[in-house]
């Protein structure tokens, strides 16, 4: 992939990030070769398993004849779902392995997502493995008593930092330990983790040197970037004999900005090829770590680390008073009765005009007030005058006809 054209599209995303995450992706462009190395590197970048519909069991071991070697294997599989689901009915209820219930094979197919092998070995006519069973969370959630919603933490950005060699890497370079976090399955755990893969711009905001970087100011930046409240820092120094022996982890795992401490232990590995099975056990423990401090209240999301939306401005909004209907006396001067029945006509005419009385001087309400029914009167061809509460109407000329009276509204 091209560097250039990944920081490029980095640099963007961040232009709408404060200055300080900005300043990173330009320095970045103007770190010289050595950078444009690290970021080229095919060994970078381990996408996390989605995990939300699954439940799963781990460990589960199975030694099977067959009269064949595909026999062999699919019968440690099927032994594999029913050990399995009595494992995970026991350690979810905490109840004894012998209090599970029995689930014949065709319910327990319809159960099963998948199987992960962790190891296997498959010869003539047996099949000797570990095995790990994935159930369905939504079919198999009811039978196990595992509720639909659990309480789970504030989103948590968690470091996954391994010490090799005396060299401390975190999602920089793909490493064992990066990997067994991105293939452990969450949706069991109380702790909401948000896990980066390595890929884009994550090993610039997202290192292990960053780790020990306490300012709340770049942290407050990178959390609001990937959507969490706080940091959990998940490290291991590995320690070998020699190349490809036996090693030693200690585990220790580390809270907030401050790297507050929140245990540690250790585990061994027989020779590199027992490595995986230790980071994979030390994701658990660590997971179990992490539970504990979050039951203690002492993992928790920190409104100081998140920036604060601004404030919405209401409007401010003006409530109109309503209009109170004005009364009005009305005087007509005209020089006979068809240009009074006209004029009274063109008065009933106007929407919201009514008219009480009769003669040449009545009284009429209309919510527009004086001046208002005055230019109602004078747009609809009439001559008229206010004067406070009074307005006086001019018919037109004696010596012309009235016009055709207009068609009245009917009073409301």
């Amino acid at each position: 992939m091209e560097f250039h054209a990944i920081v490029a599209k980095s640099a963007l995303m961040l232009f709408r990030r404060p200055a300080v995450l900005l300043s990173a992706a330009v320095l970045a462009l103007a770190g010289g070769g050595t950078l444009v190395a690290q970021m080229e590197g095919a060994e970078r970048g381990i996408l996390p398993i989605d995990s939300s519909g699954t439940l799963e069991i781990s460990g589960i071991k199975v030694d099977v004849p067959g009269k064949d070697a595909n026999s062999a294997r699919y019968a440690g599989w099927r032994e594999a779902q029913r050990q399995g689901f009595k494992a995970l009915w026991a350690k979810t209820n905490k109840r004894p392995l012998s209090e599970a219930p029995n689930l014949s094979d065709s319910v327990l197919d319809t159960l099963v997502s998948s199987i992960v092998v962790e190891r296997e070995q498959i010869g003539p006519t047996r099949y000797i493995a570990t095995l790990g069973v994935l159930f369905d969370r939504a079919r198999a959630g009811e039978l196990l008593g595992v509720p639909g919603q659990t309480t789970r933490s504030a989103p948590m950005l968690l470091i996954p930092v391994v010490t090799m060699g005396g060299a401390e890497t975190s999602v920089e370079l793909r490493n064992p330990w990066q990997r067994a976090w991105a293939q452990f399955r969450t949706s069991q755990s109380p702790i909401d983790y948000v896990r980066v893969s390595g890929l884009g711009v994550d090993p610039l905001l997202v290192n292990a040197a960053q780790t020990r970087r306490p300012a709340r100011g770049w942290w407050r930046n990178v959390l609001d970037l990937y959507g969490a409240a706080n940091i959990l820092v998940a490290e291991v120094r590995l320690d070998r004999l020699y190349p490809g022996g036996p090693s030693k982890g200690r585990f220790i795992g580390k809270f907030g900005p401050d790297g507050k401490v929140l245990g540690s232990f250790e585990l061994t590995a027989k020779d590199n090829a027992d490595l995986p099975r230790m980071m994979n056990e030390g994701v658990q423990r660590m997971d179990e770590l992490f539970a504990q401090a979050l039951a203690a209240g002492i993992v928790r999301g920190d409104p100081d680390l998140i920036i604060q939306p601004p404030p919405v401005q209401e409007e401010e909004v003006v409530e109109e008073a309503p209009s109170v209907p004005a009364v009005m006396s009305v005087s007509i001067s005209s020089p006979n009765a068809a240009w009074l029945d006209y004029g009274l006509a063109v008065i009933r005419s106007i929407p919201g005009a009514r008219i009480s009385g009769s003669g040449n001087v009545i009284t009429v309400t209309y919510s527009g007030g004086p001046s208002a029914l005055r230019d109602q009167l004078i747009a609809r061809g009439l001559s008229a005058s206010a004067s406070g509460t009074s307005i006086s109407v001019t018919s037109a000329p004696a010596t012309l006809n009235p016009s055709p009276a207009p068609q009245s509204s009917p009073s409301p």
